[in-house]
């Protein structure tokens, strides 16, 4: 798939981006002390972002393969601390300044979106609006049963949530009617901090490019053909009457761990990535000295 405004993003010259912290409250950075030295560490360094993962629970011997590893299973297992992404990104927002707080990816069809709402609001607004909300559908459906949430159906339920909570933070006296959840009139507060918070679709499916094309703020696939996936969200947007510039592109290239970094970061910015996630375990010994030596060697070179 090719087209005119697709060619022209993959032969701009200009090689700036962004850098992300991936997975940021695993590992030793799981804990309130861990978390500030990550915090302090990465704005120190000049990383843009850091972004969290999820699993409300952790089923013992589930079934569903996790789609990021050879052998399908995650690593580690439910004694792994995960913290919520919320609660922890509030500890990283209080000890920081201009970093952004990051969900990625937040299964939004485990949770009631009144709720989801409030509480994402509740940190954009004081953090000064530093919040991005990552969301996913979820690809373990022992979590979906454990929690009492269908699993079938879970990208219409995740879209009409999406929809849902945007009305919350743009308005009072909200009426929401859908399939999968209905609101007469309430009213919620505090508000995001820039009436709204970025949306971005995660998944590496056809799917969830076409979902992102439709309506994200940000498309984040963590696997699969990248450049692929990019162009299927941007010609999706384009069939809905949308700017696909408008539409902010997350991922990762392996090439970045390589002898050659800087050439990783240019094919990523030829096919249109906006920001590149850097794994935090490649971080989890000397912390300062190892996000400092990245700072200068990589991200200085590729700031705006």
């Amino acid at each position: 798939m090719t087209s005119g405004f697709m060619i022209e993003i993959r032969l701009r010259q200009d090689v700036v981006m962004k850098f992300a912290l991936g997975f940021a409250n695993t590992m030793k950075f799981a804990t309130g002390a861990g978390a500030r030295e990550l915090g302090l560490a990465a704005e120190a360094a000049g990383f843009e972002s850091v972004w969290t993962v999820e699993h409300i629970v952790y089923p013992e011997g589930y079934e569903s393969t996790y789609p990021y590893a050879p052998d399908g299973k995650m690593p580690g297992s439910g004694d792994n601390p995960i913290p919520d992404p919320l609660v922890w990104l509030s500890w990283v927002g209080a000890v920081t300044t201009n970093l952004r707080l990051a969900t990625g990816i937040s299964l939004l069809p485990e949770r009631h979106p009144l709720t989801y709402a409030k509480e994402v609001a509740t940190l954009d607004a004081m953090s000064g609006g530093r919040v991005e909300l990552g969301i996913g559908i979820g690809w373990l459906k022992e979590e979906f049963e454990a929690l009492d949430i269908p699993w079938p159906r879970r990208g219409p339920r995740t879209e009409e949530y999406t929809e849902a909570m945007r009305q919350v933070w743009a308005g009072d006296d909200v009426t929401f009617e859908g399939e999968f959840v209905n609101f007469a009139n309430p009213s919620s507060s505090a508000k995001p901090a820039n009436g709204s918070v970025p949306i971005h679709i995660g998944g590496h499916s056809r799917a969830a490019a076409e979902r992102a094309g439709r309506m994200g703020d940000g498309f984040y696939p963590a696997n699969g053909n990248i450049a692929e996936l990019f162009d299927i969200c941007r010609q999706t947007a384009v069939d809905n009457g949308r700017d696909p510039e408008d539409i902010e592109f997350t991922s990762a290239h392996r090439g970045l761990f390589g002898d050659d970094p800087d050439a990783a970061v240019e094919e990523a910015a030829s096919w249109g990535m906006d920001r590149m996630m850097v794994p935090v375990f490649l971080h989890r010994k000397d912390t300062h000295a190892s996000m400092g030596a990245f700072g200068e060697q990589v991200i200085a070179k590729h700031a705006d």
